[in-house]
């Protein structure tokens, strides 16, 4: 069975393991996810790819226990096997040179935003990186993002680090700022952020992907639970994406489809964190 060889809590609640996992190493792209199952028990977690090594064959993913098996894998120490793991999973990003293109990551979503810089710069593009958290201690793989990005920009709600507001702000200035051209926006985080970046570059016309985080299951395209509705038409999340036209997203049904079962899964993350940290 996969084995965590890794572990480090990045900020409260938000943690980084690497999993033993050669295969799933050697063919992720940029893009795409896991799926893991911790025990026999256990249900089956989409967790994004932050990053892999080919060599060494350790997968790195970073998540924050935000419900009960998201907690109960937390609990997990250096050594612990893990039931399964499955992937790489979903379409790939569409990495293309297109010129200037904007990467932004918000909350957890700045963790998984690397692969797609690292793509996008091997692809020959000029990167510029927008992060934004709720305060300083919340910010992600700063250092590791600066390594590879063109130019990084940091935004955080109270002013700790960077920037006191939002990554939309600074994105407005950039489009309305004559001198500067934006080929690509490339969103990943919470649905409010990603919806309000879609809001911003709709105007001026700018592509803009986002990576989707629909509840799912079986991650195969056979249970239709991710089903996220794009330009009109029913896609799934775990085949057709992660990623989507953000200007073509039905915001609105999916933030009611994520909302659904909010007060369950409460129940249970309460009862498993609890135990997990007695």
């Amino acid at each position: 069975m996969p084995k965590i060889l890794s572990k480090e809590r990045l900020a409260q609640n938000i943690v980084q393991i690497e999993v033993d996992a050669p295969m799933i190493a050697r063919s992720a792209k940029a893009g795409q996810f896991v799926v893991l199952r911790i025990n026999e028990e256990g249900e089956r977690i989409p967790l994004t790819i932050a990053d892999k090594d080919p060599e060494s064959g350790k997968v790195t993913i970073i998540f924050q226990e935000a419900g009960a098996s998201t907690c109960y894998l937390g609990s997990l120490e250096v050594g612990s096997e893990i039931k399964n793991i499955l992937g790489p999973l979903g379409t790939p990003a569409h990495i293309n040179k297109v010129g200037h293109v904007v990467v932004i990551g918000g909350g957890v979503g700045i963790a998984e935003i690397y692969p797609a810089i690292k793509a996008y710069k091997d692809a020959g593009n000029k990167v510029t990186t927008i992060i934004g958290a709720r305060c300083k201690d919340l910010l992600l793989s700063e250092a590791k993002i600066k390594s590879i990005t063109d130019e990084l920009l940091i935004t955080t709600d109270d002013g700790s680090c960077g920037r006191k507001g939002f990554v939309t702000e600074i994105l407005k200035e950039m489009l309305e700022d004559s001198s500067i051209e934006i080929n690509l926006v490339y969103a990943v985080g919470p649905v409010p952020m990603m919806e309000a970046v879609c809001h911003v570059t709709a105007p001026a016309k700018i592509k803009t992907i986002v990576s989707l985080n629909p509840i799912m299951l079986d991650a195969t395209g056979m249970c239709g639970v991710c089903r996220v509705t794009v330009g009109g038409q029913t896609k799934f999340g775990c085949v057709d994406g992660p990623e989507f036209d953000g200007h073509l997203v039905d915001f609105k049904e999916l933030k009611a489809r994520l909302s659904a079962y909010k007060d369950k899964e409460k129940i249970a993350s309460d009862h498993v964190c609890k135990l997990a940290h007695l």
